[in-house]
């Protein structure tokens, strides 16, 4: 059997190639063998182009896909009986199941965008270049798709399978289905990354190339992925924190703007300014006003009686924010009236997202908005600059990389901030100012889960989390999370290929 350009998952066959000849076999003249199909440049361009595509999905890391990291956090969840009774709840609520079908769909979509990267990886050499420079490019487009991919799978399964080609064989496949070791699946995405960097793409893309990688970017996630390594893994934490910082200064002096202060906050989520603005590193492209490649999540995210997200009507109660959230903003944060609002219809009376908007006529009544999903940006970068000079113990550079956030947000300076006992009360050290900043500042951008697994171990983050009120979490109960809720349970159907090499993580 041929094998052709379908891009299932690692656990349901990535590619098979060995069945024997059959009277049913026939060549499908619709279909293209991934052997034919890698002849020309545009070829490879067209498979890239695909493989950005799988960012898109609301299952991998695309602009509502919000489930598998905001709504894990303070920060979003579900309030409704008709979620308390579904498979999303069980996500905010600390009762997540390995049979849960929301989990097994995002572990498969981000083997699935793997699997795209190594059919590229593995097939550019059958492809002629009119353009040398290109296949380098092209080259390091996948390796950088495919990294941050499992940064997103290490992050959230821990140890997972490792997988860097084209798998053809069943036997292939089940010589790969075992998990690995987080810091060998860190020295992998690490490995794509320094690849990526040393290649011909630009520092920062052109207009036409907004939604693609760039040299900002990678040198980005560099940093953070160094940084998650320090704060996460036992070994060579100094080395890490040093490589993060050289990273993600690489980033910061590429930036083409003097002063944070000087890109209002507003202008960041502006859809008229996404090609222009300075401060946007890598963002997922969508196209306003189009039915398929829209940005929905204004709409999404509109509470009923609302109008100022989207002129779509809202019928729900949209993004839903947590009060643990909203007590967190300082009196006076500008990006608190900008990230949220109150309804007061008569059906609807709580917190939601207007972070993302788009009320414009070019997006019609139907809510096809041009948002773009913002992956990374400097006030990210700047604050992680922070977070490094506070583990490395210079306190005084790191506050002046949080001063730097909070400036541009109307908030005092820190040494100010330190003198208000509601502050300091808050947050009484720098790490938790920092965490707090970040949760200001990077609100519903899919960074919060993150932020609190890379900054507590699992004891620290079930105290962290069982600390806080339950009227400020809403219906989801804090007195579920145990310190298994550090990472999510491998799927079920995962482990049922192979119980002892596809083992489940403890508690599950």
């Amino acid at each position: 059997m041929k094998k052709y350009i379908l891009f299932p998952a690692l656990s349901i066959v990535l590619a098979l190639s060995s069945c024997k000849k059959e009277f049913l076999q026939q060549t499908n003249p619709n279909a293209v063998t991934v052997e034919n199909y890698f002849k020309t440049e545009n070829d490879v361009l067209l498979a890239v182009n695909g493989a950005y595509q799988s960012l898109r999905s609301s299952n991998t890391i695309g602009e509502n896909s919000g489930l598998f990291t905001d709504e894990r956090s303070d920060d979003a969840g579900r309030n409704d009986n008709q979620s308390n009774a579904g498979e999303p709840f069980q996500f905010n609520d600390f009762s997540l199941l390995p049979s849960n079908s929301y989990l097994k769909t995002h572990w498969l979509a981000l083997y699935q965008s793997i699997t795209r990267s190594n059919v590229i990886l593995s097939n550019i050499d059958k492809a002629t270049f009119t353009t040398v420079a290109n296949k380098n490019i092209y080259s390091a487009e996948a390796k950088f798709i495919r990294a941050i991919m499992y940064f997103e799978l290490v992050r959230k399964w821990g140890p997972v399978p490792l997988v860097t080609k084209q798998l053809s064989t069943t036997e292939e496949v089940t010589a790969s289905t075992y998990r690995v070791p987080e810091a060998d699946v860190y020295a992998q995405i690490v490995l794509d990354l320094k690849d990526a960097l040393n290649s011909d793409l630009p520092n920062f893309q052109p207009v036409s190339g907004i939604g693609r990688t760039s040299k900002a970017a990678i040198n980005a996630y560099l940093g953070k992925v160094y940084l998650t390594m320090a704060a996460t893994l036992s070994a060579s934490k100094t080395e890490n924190l040093a490589s993060a910082n050289t990273y993600l200064l690489a980033a910061y002096n590429m930036r083409a703007f003097g002063s944070l202060s000087e890109i209002p906050y507003a202008d960041v989520f502006d859809v008229a300014k996404k090609t222009t603005c300075k401060e946007l590193i890598f963002q997922i492209s969508y196209k306003q006003g189009d039915l398929n490649y829209s940005s929905s999540i204004a709409a999404n995210n509109q509470a009923r009686g609302e109008t100022i997200n989207s002129l779509k009507v809202s019928t729900g109660i949209g993004g839903n924010v947590k009060l643990d959230l909203i007590n967190e903003y300082e009196t006076g944060d500008l990006r608190k009236d900008f990230s949220v609002k109150y309804a007061n219809d008569a059906n609807v009376k709580d917190w939601f997202v207007t972070k993302f908007r788009d009320a414009s006529a070019a997006a019609t009544v139907n809510g096809y908005g041009g948002n773009d999903c913002i992956l990374m940006r400097y006030a990210d970068v700047i604050l992680m600059l922070s977070e490094v000079a506070n583990l490395q113990g210079n306190d005084a550079l790191a506050t002046q990389y949080l001063d730097m956030v909070r400036v541009r947000a109307g908030r005092p300076l820190y040494v100010v901030a330190k003198t208000d006992p509601a502050y300091v009360t808050k947050f009484p050290t720098m790490k938790l100012a920092i965490l707090h900043e970040r949760r200001a500042e990077l609100a519903f951008e899919h960074q919060r889960w993150f932020d609190l697994i890379r900054n507590f171990t699992a004891t620290e983050l079930a105290t962290y989390l069982k600390a806080k009120t339950q009227a400020s979490y809403g219906i989801a109960k804090l007195s579920n999370v145990t310190t298994k809720d550090r990472y999510y349970p491998i799927p079920f159907d995962e482990v049922k290929l192979d119980p002892a090499k596809m083992y489940q993580n403890p508690g599950y």
